[in-house]
């Protein structure tokens, strides 16, 4: 009786030991547990074109490594190839806007690209080069989402680059094609990487072209794209993705999700943030003021 008893307290606190020991969940599981969860009843942060609010440019290595380091959850970030065939990171066509250089990407070469440096949100040069899509998936491997932009394209292209980084899971692709093209030009990819449709929503039909989302593809988030004047009907749409899919909102300007924008948060982020989040029940949210939102998700517990 002694020895079983002795059996079970060393097969009890072996066992408890373990659990300790069980291996912690990743920041990347982390965020896709709460991606894939449509009860949840968490925010996540989406820094538009990485942290280019701090001393880095948009789009840049160093943007990507300031979201990293303050605990965003997903970068977006744009993807346009050169005339070599190497994918870069830039919002525009062009490189005029935002470095020291001028002309179209795709006349380009990735060695003449990489001459030319970034300039940040002043438009003061800086010593940042232009990063190639390659960089950014390294610095991010295992830290953070990356929701790609412009990508959709060339995404024969992208994937390869995506499994020799070993990234596949932290990739958020995104389109508007309809549900079957999208099927049919990502159908070999959407096993391993996520897909979420950019919806604009005008009326019936976008319920129709919701539906047809959500019974082919499981989109696990919709961006919900809405002018001022059909936001009731953007509440339909969430109440039809509800138990589904999470709504995704931008809040960088005007016309992307009604006037609910960052400069207005900044003097009532409940009018803005809170909005969106209680009533319209946005549970990602992309934004020009990553610090901000994230400062007010956590103050109201919408942020571990």
């Amino acid at each position: 009786m002694k020895t079983t008893k002795g059996i079970i307290l060393w097969w009890t606190l072996f066992c408890l030991w373990l659990g300790s020991c069980s291996p912690v969940p990743s920041r990347v599981e982390s965020i896709r547990q709460i991606l894939s969860d449509p009860q949840t009843d968490q925010v996540l942060v989406v820094a538009h074109r990485a942290y280019w609010r701090s001393l880095a440019p948009e789009n840049s290595l160093a943007a990507i490594d300031s979201a990293i380091c303050l605990r965003m959850d997903m970068v977006e970030l744009d993807v346009w190839k050169t005339k070599d065939n190497q994918l870069v990171l830039m919002h525009d066509p062009t490189v005029d806007r935002t470095t020291n250089g001028r002309g179209r990407i795709a006349d380009m070469t990735l060695a003449e690209i990489k001459q030319l440096r970034l300039k940040d949100k002043d438009g003061r040069l800086t010593t940042h080069q232009v990063p190639t899509l390659r960089e950014a998936l390294l610095l991010a491997k295992g830290k953070i989402l990356i929701n790609l932009d412009k990508a959709y394209g060339y995404f024969d292209e992208v994937y390869p680059l995506l499994e020799e980084t070993g990234t596949t899971d932290q990739i958020v692709m995104k389109g508007n094609a309809p549900a079957a093209v999208v099927q049919k030009d990502l159908g070999p990819y959407l096993e391993h990487i996520l897909y979420m449709p950019i919806v604009t929503v005008e009326d019936e039909g976008t319920l129709h072209a919701v539906q047809d989302y959500i019974d082919l593809l499981h989109p696990v988030a919709f961006e919900l794209v809405f002018p001022a004047d059909k936001e009731a009907f953007c509440f339909r749409v969430t109440q039809l993705l509800e138990g589904k899919s999470l709504p995704w909102f931008n809040s960088m300007w005007a016309g992307l999700s009604g006037n609910y924008t960052d400069d207005a948060a900044l003097t009532d982020p409940d009018a803005v943030y809170g909005h969106l989040v209680k009533n319209l029940g946005a549970r990602l949210i992309q934004t020009d003021r990553p610090v901000e939102l994230l400062e007010y998700l956590r103050k109201h517990g919408r942020h571990k």
